[in-house]
């Protein structure tokens, strides 16, 4: 873990003209890119203070590594590691959780946690924090999320309409429910609405690892948690229509969810 967080920081401070300018893109369909805020960059109200690297990292295929930075040298054996050993950890998690909720410890393999991704994100100092964030207020869209955190603080997590830091723990990987266990649960388990802040004094970087159903698979509530009493919430639908919405509402924690959920 300690390798992977070094690389991902050397990545950084690699000279933007010499080593990044390859892979800066703000094509949404580009595999491996840096971005500057987002990838909605031209029409997003608000401008972040971050930039991104984002590359698939399941499955492992040579294809797919060849399109990861090649600076820092070490970037593709370390990342390739820990995309791996992290993508175990989230692997086992939803056995456990899928156990705890009564829908079978099969019930997240296979294409509803095919897809894997990475979101490096690199927060600068910021001269004057109280102009911007680095994230802005959001939930997840996918299945679950490994935050490898960093050792400078930043992450918040809202709760009871109030902002609590998240302490960076040495060695610890912060989990994120997303939207989709969200809905697969039935609304049993809630997403953690969360954002990241900037500081004046310190560089930030922090690794997320997504895992995510294929795009084109069909997520619905599991039928063992519908009865007379827990009544179907959200409707059947398209990963890929989920993700559409979510980048046209911004992750607008407030709306997103509407078109999915079942009128009552």
């Amino acid at each position: 873990m300690n390798d992977t967080m070094d690389v991902f920081k050397e990545f950084f401070e690699l000279p933007l003209e010499e080593k990044r300018a390859s892979i800066y893109s703000d094509d949404p369909n580009k595999v491996c890119k840096l971005v500057h805020s987002s990838v909605n960059y031209d029409w997003e109200e608000v401008h972040l203070w971050r930039d991104s690297l984002v590359h698939p990292c399941h499955p492992l295929e040579k294809s797919i590594i060849a399109l990861w930075p090649q600076q820092p040298i070490k970037y593709q054996e370390y990342v390739g590691k820990c995309s791996t050993q992290v993508r175990k950890v989230a692997l086992n998690i939803l056995e456990l959780i899928s156990e705890g909720l009564g829908i079978g410890s099969e019930y997240f393999k296979d294409e509803v946690s095919q897809e894997s991704s990475l979101v490096v994100n690199h927060y600068p100092p910021c001269p004057d924090p109280s102009l911007t964030l680095g994230l802005t207020k959001h939930c997840d869209p996918n299945l679950i999320t490994i935050l490898l955190q960093g050792d400078v603080n930043g992450l918040q997590v809202l709760k009871d309409g109030e902002w609590i830091g998240v302490e960076p723990l040495s060695h610890g990987l912060v989990v994120n429910i997303g939207y989709q266990l969200q809905i697969i649960s039935n609304g049993k388990l809630k997403c953690a609405e969360h954002r990241a802040v900037t500081n004046s004094s310190n560089a930030r970087t922090s690794g997320a690892f997504f895992i995510a159903p294929s795009q084109d698979f069909h997520i619905q509530p599991a039928t063992a948690l519908i009865n007379a009493s827990n009544p179907q919430v959200y409707k059947s639908f398209q990963y890929k229509e989920f993700l559409a919405n979510y980048l046209m509402d911004q992750g607008n924690t407030e709306v997103v969810l509407e078109p999915f959920k079942l009128q009552t």
